[in-house]
Parts: structure tokens; C-alpha cells; sequence
């Protein structure tokens, strides 16, 4: 089939990209020139394992094209999946200037019926102000139909997700757009839910609120292990082997980031304002997380009071690990405290760091090895559990420390065995060890 993709973030890109692996002819289509040409020679403008390969190999199958050029990526196409992004208001609200811009370009380049597919996490709704959109900007009469399509990707798997999901989940007033839907993922041989377009917006909002909650849970349940002496990660394990409740996301720490989690518990809050509809856990789980993520600040403070020319050691920005996305990173606001505190910070991460640097205080000293980072400093802090640093030697913190202490937002290592190496360790929902 022929496809287009308007927007090459995350989602977007990856979307295409696979989609032209299975066999389909996909042109992507991004506004900035200068990305449309980079992506055309097989560098992709985004962290992504394994996307670089992929987009190398369909390029040269002549399977996969882009353009910043809305004529040229709409062409004959029968299919277009919008992928913008729709960043969080100062209302907390989903901004959709970026999806209204693309639904006009979209009516104004039409040459044919077309079914529009959206993917970009939109408020319930906002498929139905889609079609009216592109309707009343028609150059001709043309027949849009429109379909749900949220994605469920995680940064750093996004491919292994796209081909590995749980589930795709197509939503759509018109049972025969549905179907074309339906085959174009024929291929992926994956289950399809099939659902009216507002419970398919939901989905998208509901399952990323719910595994926010899961984190918030397990993290105020942590701050209560510390203080009566039990440990998280045991409770954890109790926990997740029961079958109703499942392991996954019960991994207590700093709190969630990135480009979902945050902008979709908001923009979820936003639509129950909207409607009078009083969302209390969803608040609980925002305040939870905001509290959650400069917790590590508060134990740093409790064993080093006074931060001022202190030398620290951050292992990890991003979010979270194989990605270099900094959005909501809880390394930003643990950094932006210690020195408003008055530490010297001093920062590694293996690929996040020249984005860091847009979040990051201008002090931020950048260094190139974890072994770098730890020289000669007071103290250390993990903030991503990026592979690198979970297999670094143990005994190396007390050979590059000034002082072995290390605070650990991330549980990466296990206290029986930091203890061997008398390094003074603080992590979370834990008992500290070497105190």
C-alpha cells in the first residue's frame, strides 16, 4: 500500500519506517528541509536502536522516501497517518497547533479520497474535529475518512514494540476505513481492537495514566519501606507475582519522565476538568511524581547538609536508558538543585548529553567516561539506569571517589554486594548500607 506519514519524531518515524520494512511504500514528511535531507541519506535525527539500519536498508528498496514537500508526500496516496506532536499547554491541556496545521496542509493538497489515520495521542474528540478541519479546507469534493490508530511505543524499543506489541487498536465510525486499516497491519500478525473513535482516544490516555499510577504507587510505597526498615525491592517481587497485579512497573525510583507519562496524565486531568469529571488519583499520581523526582535531592541533603563546593558525579541524564530524550528527565531538576545548592556538577550520559545541555544549568560540566565523571569527586549520584553504569566495577567507586558515597535513583545495584566494597549507599525504598 501506499502510505504517507506526516511528522518523523518518535513515533512517526518509527511507524514509517516499519511500515515500509513489511513491504509497504511509505513517504514520511517533515517542514524542516535541513531533517528531510539527513533522513534521506539514512541518519536518523532521533536515538532509536536499530532505526539507522532499518531506514538504510528501505531507502535503498525504494520503499521509503521523504519530503518536506505536502504535494509530493501526499501524491497518489490513499492512506495518511498524522504524527505531530501535541506538547503539553500551560493549561496542562494537549496543544493541537501542530495536528491543525497538518489537518490544512493535508485538505489542501488532496487529490483523492483518502483515509487519515491519526496517530499523535489526541483528546477524546479531536478525531472528529480532525475531519471537520480538513473537510472545510477541501480545494475539491474529496471523501476523508478518519481513523484512530494510538501508539503504545516505548523509547529505546520502539521498534521491538512495533513488531512485538500487545496490541494495535483502530477506532473508527466507518467500518470500511476500519478495514483498510486492518490490512495495512495485516503483515505484523499482532491482535487488533476494533472500537468507535472515542474509545480508541481513550485507550492511548488510559494505559499510559495506569502504568503512571503503578509507578507513583510503587514509589510512595518505597518512601514508607525506607521508614519502617522494609525493603521495596521484596516487596516488589511479593507484589508482581500475583497474577492481577504483574511485576512490571514496580520498580521503585526517582519517578517517570519523558515525552508520555507527564503530558498524557495532564492533558487526562485537562479532559475531566473539561467535563466536570474530578480525577483524584490522577492528581495523586502527578503530585507523587513531582515530589518523587527531587527525593534523591532531600537524601543527599540529609548526609551532606552543605552542598556548597561540594563535587558531584551524575551518572545519566535521560529519562530513562537507550534514548537521548531529556523531556521531564528527573536528572533536571536533581542537577538544577545541587547547584542552586552550591555544588560543582559534573555529568556523564552515553548519548543524552548534547541535549542536555538545552535542560541542563550552564555550569553543568560535560565529561566523556563514567570513570571521568567519579574522579576525585565527593560524592555521586545515578540518575539512569543505563547499562554501562549497572555493570561498572563496584570497587572502582572507592578507587575514583574522593569519598565512596553514592546515591542510587535507580536500585542498580545490589546492597550485599555494594557493601563489600565499603561504599557508603543510599538508594531507594532500601536501607542505606556502609553508614
Amino acid at each position: 500500500m501506499k502510505i504517507s506519514v506526516i511528522g518523523t519524531g518518535y513515533v512517526g518515524l518509527v511507524t514509517g519506517v516499519c511500515l515500509s520494512e513489511i513491504g509497504h511504500e511509505v513517504t514520511c514528511l517533515d517542514i524542516d528541509e535541513k531533517k528531510v535531507q539527513s533522513m534521506r541519506d539514512g541518519i536518523s535525527p532521533i536515538y532509536e536502536p536499530g532505526l539507522d539500519e532499518m531506514m538504510k536498508r528501505n531507502i535503498d528498496r525504494n520503499r521509503l522516501f521523504f519530503t518536506s514537500s505536502y504535494e509530493e508526500g501526499l501524491a497518489d496516496n490513499e492512506f495518511v497517518f498524522i504524527a505531530v506532536g501535541t506538547p503539553q499547554s500551560k493549561n496542562g491541556s494537549a496543544d493541537l497547533q501542530y495536528l491543525n496545521n497538518a489537518c490544512k496542509s493535508i485538505a489542501e493538497s488532496m487529490r483523492r479520497d483518502m483515509i487519515v489515520i491519526t496517530k499523535s495521542t489526541v483528546p477524546v474528540g479531536t478525531n472528529e474535529h480532525v475531519k471537520r478541519t480538513i473537510t472545510q479546507h477541501l480545494q475539491e469534493d474529496y471523501k476523508v475518512s478518519v481513523v484512530s490508530n494510538p501508539e503504545f511505543l516505548r523509547e529505546g524499543s520502539a521498534i521491538h514494540d512495533t513488531f512485538h506489541g500487545d496490541r494495535i487498536v483502530i477506532g473508527s465510525e466507518d467500518e470500511e476505513s476500519l478495514n483498510r486499516v486492518k490490512q495495512i497491519y495485516a503483515d505484523f500478525e499482532l491482535p487488533i481492537l476494533a472500537t468507535d473513535l472515542r474509545s480508541a482516544e481513550m485507550i492511548k490516555y488510559a494505559s499510559n495514566a495506569f502504568l503512571a499510577t503503578k509507578i507513583s504507587f510503587i514509589n510512595e510505597l518505597g518512601n514508607l519501606c525506607e521508614r519502617l526498615g522494609a525493603n521495596i525491592e521484596n516487596v516488589s517481587k511479593g507484589m508482581g507475582m500475583d497474577q492481577r497485579i504483574g511485576e512490571k512497573f514496580l520498580n521503585a525510583g526517582v519517578g517517570y519522565g519523558g515525552s508520555c507519562f507527564p503530558k498524557d496524565t495532564n492533558a487526562l486531568l485537562s479532559i475531566g476538568n473539561s467535563v466536570d469529571c474530578d480525577m483524584a488519583i490522577i492528581k495523586s499520581v502527578i503530585d507523587t511524581n513531582e515530589k518523587q523526582q527531587r527525593i534523591i535531592v532531600d537524601k543527599i541533603k540529609e548526609f551532606v547538609p552543605d552542598l556548597t563546593n561540594k563535587k558531584v558525579g551524575v551518572l545519566g541524564l535521560a529519562f530513562k536508558p537507550n534514548t537521548d530524550d531529556m523531556r521531564d528527565a528527573p536528572s533536571i531538576k536533581v542537577i538544577r538543585e545541587l547547584v542552586d545548592s552550591g555544588a560543582e556538577v559534573y555529568a556523564y550520559d552515553p548519548i543524552a548529553a548534547e541535549n542536555a545541555r538545552v535542560y541542563l544549568p550552564g555550569a553543568t560540566v560535560y565529561k566523556d567516561s563514567i570513570d571521568e565523571t567519579l574522579e576525585d569527586m565527593d560524592f555521586a549520584v545515578i540518575m539512569t539506569d543505563w547499562k554501562d553504569i549497572k555493570e561498572y566495577p563496584l570497587e572502582k567507586f572507592n578507587e575514583q571517589l574522593k569519598n565512596p558515597v553514592l546515591f542510587d535513583g535507580r536500585n542498580c545495584f545490589n546492597l550485599q554486594e555494594m557493601q563489600k566494597y565499603g561504599v557508603q549507599y543510599h538508594s531507594i525504598g532500601r536501607p542505606s548500607v556502609g553508614i
